[in-house]
């Protein structure tokens, strides 16, 4: 509602070093300094009137124009107020001191914050703060948990299996790629390549240790208290958002790594298993390099481990590397190389 000449306008009113708000109904700016003064019990002479959310100035016209309970920080002459924002961060950095009070505090601000950025910011905030990160079994963090099958019995199995899962799913793609095929002849190749390549993943048990934590450094995709980075599109070398996430701190960061994507960069439907169903037309399975193959379906060197945002639908535009889906081709480029290499040690 706006507020016109002769109609008083409620609004909520506070000093700039407590949290109570109270209600006042003023017609204009000098009736709401007067009225304010007494109930704040500040010296009228030098008091202004400014927005809480930004610290902007209330004149007679603005305050006019203003919607009813607009929150408003009553200030004596030498005061000043730079908004809401720097308030909440200040009455939080006090009560960092202790993190339970902490989580508090953040839940208050949260409970009555309309604005949506800052809202964004203190549910940022409230899923870092309730880290349980350190956590790593059923019994002492059952909330983590829920939802997960009860066989499992640390984070990390769990995390294992959701990685493996993943992978799983790559190595149905290649073999519903069968149906497609028309010769029996061919067929029957892809699918003694399709068994080698799901041989060579349970030896490497589906790469599971991506997820994992507590495997070795150059086998997982996160730090050992359990943080992921995005590592950006197919077409960046970073993210450029810097997204994080520690699906082992609470549930809900597991729940939402969920929508994380291992993306290929080499496009798994649109390039690699088509290469493979081509090279089989009129190669025998030996003869191809099964081994590129599961290095661009299942493994890092193909994978990127990509935010929901940052995982780019479209084509990507890259092929596989012709002079590599051949044993014989790559055999004949790695002879070459070793000759060359002779030749020069002789000279």
């Amino acid at each position: 509602m706006v507020g016109v000449f002769g109609k008083s306008k409620p609004v909520k009113i506070r000093s700039c070093s407590e949290n109570r708000k109270y209600g006042v109904a003023a017609r204009d700016v000098k009736e709401l300094l007067k009225k304010g003064c007494q109930l704040l019990q500040l010296p009228p002479s030098g008091a202004h009137v400014c927005l809480y959310t930004d610290g902007a100035k209330v004149t007679e016209k603005f305050f006019q124009t203003l919607p009813d309970n607009t929150e408003l920080v009553l200030l004596s002459r030498d005061q000043t107020w730079s908004g809401g924002v720097a308030y909440d961060i200040s009455q939080l950095l006090s009560a960092a001191l202790h993190s339970d009070g902490l989580i508090e505090a953040a839940k208050g601000l949260l409970s009555e914050e309309q604005t949506p950025k800052w809202r964004k910011v203190l549910t940022d905030l409230l899923q870092n703060l309730e880290d349980r990160s350190e956590l790593e079994n059923r019994d002492e963090d059952e909330d983590w948990f829920k939802g997960v099958d009860a066989r499992f019995k640390t984070k990390s199995a769990y995390m294992k299996f959701s990685c493996e899962s993943r992978i799983r799913g790559y190595v149905k793609e290649v073999v519903d790629a069968t149906k497609t095929i028309q010769k029996a002849k061919v067929r029957a190749e892809f699918l003694k390549a399709t068994n080698c390549l799901v041989e060579m993943l349970k030896m490497a048990k589906y790469n599971g240790c991506y997820f994992d934590r507590t495997e070795k450094e150059p086998e997982r995709l996160c730090t050992r208290e359990g943080w992921f980075t995005c590592q950006g599109s197919f077409d960046q070398d970073v993210c450029q958002s810097l997204h994080s996430i520690n699906p082992y701190s609470n549930q809900e960061s597991r729940i939402v790594f969920s929508t994380w994507n291992l993306d290929h960069r080499i496009e798994k439907k649109r390039a690699v298993i088509p290469a493979l169903l081509e090279a089989l037309q009129n190669h025998k399975s030996a003869d191809v390099n099964l081994n590129y193959f599961y290095r661009l379906l299942f493994t890092r060197e193909n994978l990127k481990l990509v935010h929901i945002v940052c995982h780019k639908k479209g084509a990507h535009n890259l092929l596989c590397e012709t002079k590599e889906i051949y044993r014989q081709a790559r055999n004949a480029d790695n002879g070459r190389r070793k000759a060359a290499g002779k030749k020069r040690r002789l000279q």
